[in-house]
């Protein structure tokens, strides 16, 4: 029997929702940058149709957001600097990165509390300081990441690799075999 077959053992809470949308954000990432794998790297620079020029471009927005929004969650000090980088046109590298935010977007979500979900956080925009709470961040990076992972599937299949399936995470019926190492 599979872990998703496998009864409950605890009692789920509200906030497991975000365990699970930080879980399924990481599976998700993994799954875009594993079809990914099978472009060039200078085909994953070529023009494709998004929001972003490129895959690539695309692909360091979403990392630079993670890492901004993951940033602020943990109340760090990077604000803005975080888009002070070179864009990484390396995939392999890229998804290394996009990796380690993901995981550290899970460490968060598994100790997160009620109490830090009305909890205000820093954000620093281009003119300003704004405080929004954990709650609005979390829901907000989520959402962002849908939203432009949609992009980079269009741009994948623009570049002649077939996107993959980025919705079989939270049901146990048809659930992506990949998906079953992110559950915890």
């Amino acid at each position: 029997m599979s872990r998703a077959e496998a009864p409950m053992t605890r009692q789920i809470t509200p906030l497991d929702a975000y365990l699970r949308m930080a879980e399924n954000n990481a599976w998700a990432n993994a799954t875009l940058y594993e079809a990914a794998r099978r472009l060039p790297d200078t085909d994953a620079t070529r023009s494709a149709p998004g929001f972003f020029p490129t895959l690539t471009a695309t692909l360091n927005h979403i990392y630079e957001v993670d890492l901004y929004y993951v940033d602020a969650l943990e109340a760090g000090r990077l604000g803005r600097r975080v888009y002070a980088r070179e864009e990484e046109l390396s995939l392999a590298k890229l998804a290394e990165e996009q990796a380690s935010v993901d995981a550290r977007l899970i460490a968060f979500c598994t100790t997160l509390t009620v109490e830090q979900l009305s909890e205000s956080r820093a954000t620093e925009r281009r003119d300003m300081t704004t405080e929004e709470t954990v709650q609005a961040l979390l829901l907000h990076l989520f959402q962002h990441q849908v939203h432009h992972r949609g992009q980079a599937h269009v741009q994948l299949q623009a570049l002649g690799v077939a996107p993959p399936q980025l919705d079989e995470f939270h049901l146990s019926f048809d659930r992506a075999p990949s998906a079953e190492i992110y559950w915890t």
